[in-house]
């Protein structure tokens, strides 16, 4: 039995020029991006080719329908650009940081940023507890595919701003993920959590979304220290660079 190629990529569903728009034709070359040279560089396995649209761009691009109009946005762990780089092609309105730890990775996201023109889009490579401090924080956090809720929350919940909220596209044990997590849920600062279904209607298989709102305090008071520690850091190191 031989591996999907590139060449097994669907063309474009009809559904696909409604979600994007007139930004289709960008969302085919992403897809054609990473059918090809995604594959070469394992950020995707070949099986996944024949179903890109279905199960991986339509699949993220539907998240918008839950994000605020006009906000900045963190994907975390965001790999070959899953949810980041769809939800910007159909949100010019956001400003959105891909964050990634590993090189091989933002050099495809950066590479796939200057190819598709998201101006709105910046790539950082790190680990969400490593830009803690650094990285400004923001109104939402979005993950696709990167840990278990609980796990998953430790590192995206401190990156928020206050009243701030966490998307998180699971699958289908996100409600029996979400109650194992609810208590270090709590302990992070999140005041509201609740499973969502986006792109009722639109798409043949909805996506399932956690979504963890937090309060004043995100990742609660041992990562509010933290934060209060590298501000006092960045603080020091402006006056001494004045000197």
């Amino acid at each position: 039995m031989t591996e999907p190629t590139s060449s097994d990529l669907p063309p474009a569903p009809e559904v696909a020029r409604e979600v994007f728009g007139e930004r289709l034709a960008d969302a085919s070359r992403y897809a054609e991006l990473l059918a090809e040279v995604g594959v070469k560089r394992g950020l995707i396995g070949p099986r996944e080719v024949p179903r890109l649209w279905e199960r991986h761009l339509l699949n993220c691009a539907v998240l918008s329908e839950v994000v605020p109009e006009g906000v900045t946005v963190c994907d975390v762990g965001s790999g070959a650009g899953l949810p980041g780089i769809p939800l910007a092609l159909v949100r010019p309105d956001l400003r959105i940081t891909l964050l990634e730890p590993l090189l091989r990775r933002t050099t495809f996201l950066q590479e796939a940023v200057e190819l598709l023109g998201l101006d709105h889009v910046s790539v950082v490579r790190g680990r969400a507890e490593e830009v803690l401090g650094s990285l400004p924080p923001v109104h939402v956090v979005t993950a696709r595919a990167v840990a278990p809720l609980d796990r998953l929350a430790g590192w995206g919940v401190p990156l928020l701003r206050p009243y701030g909220e966490m998307l998180a596209l699971k699958g289908d044990t996100a409600e029996e993920e979400l109650k194992a997590a609810r208590a270090a849920l709590q302990k992070l600062g999140v005041v509201e959590s609740s499973v969502l279904r986006v792109g009722k209607g639109l798409v043949e298989q909805p996506a399932t979304v956690v979504r963890a709102e937090v309060g004043e305090s995100p990742g609660g008071v041992r990562f509010a220290a933290k934060r209060a520690k590298a501000a006092r850091t960045g603080r020091s190191r402006g006056v001494r660079r004045r000197r």
